[in-house]
Order: structure tokens, then sequence, then C-alpha cells
């Protein structure tokens, strides 16, 4: 009977993140598929599936190239000087744009894996990201910034450390944050 149990709960293992992950990428696709699926219906007269999601990938493309180049630069001008008017939004949206261009943008942020020594005596390391070189401007000479993700959130915290407690990890940034965020279980290529 142990044997039994043994299997099935194998079979669990080998299958639950498969099915969880499957069902997670249909649940996103579906719902983004289905924010014009009333609208393409119409005009079409039947569903399509996956036109949803195509018509949204296309749409923000062209929205990405028209603003990279011609329209957005004038409206985020504007935005920005009514955002300078309520404190309070301008920093939601600034962090907003910080954390999304961060993961996404150009300016990818979390590219610089690195161990940090926490406690020299138990010889305690902890992997995060360097996010800043230089702390300066807020009058930490000697100092850095490194963001260390939480494992199994989408959350973190920032620390300001000395530099020689910092050692860069020679290793690519995705593979550094999967290790991090699976708390260690995934293996580093």
């Amino acid at each position: 009977m142990k044997r039994i149990i043994t299997y099935f709960m194998q079979g669990v293992v080998f299958v639950a993140p498969l099915a969880i992950t499957v069902y997670i990428i249909f649940l996103i696709f579906d719902f983004i598929d289905g924010l014009l699926r009333d609208v393409l219906e119409s005009w079409l007269g039947h569903i399509v599936p996956g036109l949803g999601l195509l018509v949204i990938v296309v749409l923000l493309t062209l929205l990405g190239l028209l603003g990279e180049y011609v329209v957005f630069n004038p409206f985020r001008r504007i935005w920005e000087r009514l955002l300078g008017r309520a404190p309070l939004l301008k920093v939601i949206y600034t962090s907003l744009v910080d954390l999304f261009s961060a993961f996404v943008g150009k300016e990818k942020k979390f590219n610089s894996p690195v161990l940090v020594c926490i406690n020299k005596e138990n010889q305690l390391w902890k992997i995060g990201f360097l996010t800043q070189k230089n702390m300066d401007e807020l009058e930490l000479p000697g100092m850095v910034a490194v963001y260390f993700p939480h494992s199994y959130a989408f959350s973190g915290e920032l620390f300001m450390v000395e530099t020689s407690a910092v050692k860069k990890l020679d290793m690519p940034p995705a593979e550094a944050m999967k290790f991090v965020v699976s708390g260690g279980v995934t293996r580093v290529n």
C-alpha cells in the first residue's frame, strides 16, 4: 500500500506543476482573448479563438511604436505636468513605470545578480540584484543598493549594503531570479 501511495505522490509531483502552469496560461490567454471577444464576434458573426489576443498584441505593438516616435511624447509631457500637481498620484505612477521598465523596458534593472554576506560569523549569504552602484545621493558612500526578491512571491526588499559585502555572481539574471523565487529549489545551470 505504501508503494502505491509513493507512486501516486510522485505522479502528483510530476503532473501538478505542469497542469497548474498550463491552467494559468489558459486563464491568462482566455482573459486577454475575452477582452475583445464580444466586439469581434459582433463584427465577424462568430468567435475566432485567439483573435482577441492577436488584435491586442498588434495594437499594443503599434501603440508602442507610435509612443516611441510620434504621439506620446507630447501627451507624456502633459500627463507628467498634471501628475506634478498631484504628488501622491505621481509617486504611484512613477513607481509603477519604474517597476515595469525594470522588468521589460529598455532599462532592465535586475541584470546584475550578486551574493551578499549578511552574517560574516555564520557565513550567511543572500542572493540579490544590484540596482544602484553608488549611494552618494543618500549620503551613504561605499554602499550599494541591492534588491532581494522574496521566494514564492512577487515582492522583495531593498537593502543598502557595504560594497565589500557584495560579490558578483557569474550567472544569467533570469537564472538567479528563478533560483531565489523558487526558494532555492530550482537547479542553477
